[in-house]
């Protein structure tokens, strides 16, 4: 579903080359529920947009749904950026003007879909994350997991190949938070290939996989405890990009 092999991020000025990823290495399996964590600035969200094909990468490979995406022009990434991935954001990226159904019906306007198929897909995404009720309401008379769940239903009414969800409980109580993940462990029990960045260990601990990056690298965490026990104390298993 998604390989990356040996890939890098440098972002250069004229006096300085700052590597935001080095020598990254990940592969994620179709269906799989992936968690990445790491302390703040350790490449989370860089690998996060990399991966939604919303930054370009400086060298090494990466192969989404076995199509090898390095040579590829703006538009080509653009067009599986829409047909192939989902997004859910932190701060949710709805647009204040347009009602529930509306913000849902915006990715798939892209495409050039009909009316009459955008409309479906929407309603049928918002029944599936519980809010069909709401369909006419604006994002501002929705509760904070409401807007949450309005964000999945967006992303899922494009029928993605993989989902990634950028700290999607944090601007969520501990109530909302679980209602969210709850539905994200469905969507995963259902067959979504998820990818999410967590800075919550207890959120981490309940995806199939836990990955963990340091300095721009995955590492074996459970390694590097063994070497330095301190290490969890430091906050390199709970902080956030």
């Amino acid at each position: 579903m998604l390989k990356m092999t040996s890939l890098s991020k440098v972002y250069r000025t004229e006096m300085v080359e700052t590597y935001a990823l080095r020598d990254f290495n990940l592969q994620v399996k179709p269906g799989e529920f992936v968690a990445v964590t790491g302390p703040s600035g350790s490449g989370k969200t860089t690998f996060l947009t990399i991966a939604g094909l919303l930054e370009a990468f400086s060298g090494g490979s990466y192969e989404l749904d076995g199509i090898d995406v390095s040579r590829m022009s703006d538009d080509a990434r653009s067009k599986i950026r829409n047909q192939k991935i989902g997004f859910v954001f932190q701060a949710f990226n709805l647009i204040p003007d347009l009602n529930v159904l509306d913000n849902i019906e915006v990715p798939l306007r892209y495409r050039g879909m009909g009316a009459a198929e955008r409309k479906k897909r929407a309603s049928d995404a918002l029944a599936r994350v519980g809010l069909s009720a709401r369909a006419k309401h604006y994002p501002s008379e929705l509760s904070g997991g409401q807007q949450q769940r309005v964000a999945i239903a967006r992303a899922l009414a494009g029928e993605p190949k993989l989902l990634l969800a950028d700290e999607p409980t944090g601007n969520l109580d501990s109530s909302m938070a679980r209602s969210v993940m709850e539905l994200l462990e469905e969507l995963h029990r259902e067959g979504a290939t998820i990818v999410m960045v967590t800075h919550d260990p207890q959120l981490a601990a309940r995806a199939q996989r836990n990955v963990h990056v340091i300095d721009g690298q995955v590492v074996d965490i459970a390694a590097e405890l063994r070497m330095d026990p301190a290490l969890f104390n430091k906050g390199a298993h709970a902080q956030v990009d």
